[in-house]
């Protein structure tokens, strides 16, 4: 039985250019312990994002995001209801979270995105390691670009402090929460 995917293809070898995040073949997700015995996984399904991408001088690049916490899932109603509350990201007056990076860095086809992360009312910076995952020329004539991420945050930095003891000792949601990123980016023409 074979455990992973096909190799990646790469279809240039300077991806140096201006790029817009493709929504429906990317994913930005996050995964926190409940009741600290399991894990839960949600995602964002609307953002929008820009990258400009420049591999000569890394630190010339960089990355924009926006997100709609409103499109928050997690696979079930009431979860994300309770997260759209103001125990969590407060929607009714915090609609986005925001990325804006600061600094950019390559080793080969590692790349390092510090940025300032905003969720409700509160920035700080965060590192993303990312792996270039390939580049293709799509049936619609479209360079794309791919890149895998994450990093681990505490989410009470930003003020999302809710919890819930357990009779049993521990809390139902966990303070760490770690952020995945699947990015498909197509070059501006």
């Amino acid at each position: 039985m074979t455990t992973s995917f096909d190799a990646p293809t790469t279809a240039i070898d300077d991806i140096t250019g201006d790029y817009a995040l493709d929504v429906s073949h990317s994913r930005l997700g996050f995964v926190a312990r409940h009741a600290m015995v399991t894990k839960v996984r949600g995602q964002f399904g609307a953002f929008t994002g820009t990258a400009r991408i420049d591999e000569a001088n890394p630190s010339s690049s960089k990355v924009d995001l926006s997100i709609d916490v409103t499109s928050v899932e997690t696979g079930s109603a009431d979860r994300d209801g309770h997260l759209k509350s103001g125990d969590f990201f407060d929607v009714e007056q915090y609609p986005s979270i925001t990325f804006t990076s600061t600094d950019v860095k390559r080793d080969g086809s590692d790349w390092t995105i510090t940025g300032d992360l905003t969720i409700k009312d509160v920035t700080k910076p965060v590192t993303i390691e990312f792996e270039q995952t390939g580049s293709a020329r799509d049936p619609f004539g479209n360079l794309r670009v791919g890149f895998e991420g994450e990093t681990t945050i505490n989410r009470k930095d930003w003020g999302l402090t809710w919890n819930a003891a357990l009779e049993t000792g521990g809390v139902l949601v966990s303070e760490k929460i770690k952020l995945e990123f699947d990015v498909s980016a197509i070059k501006s023409a």
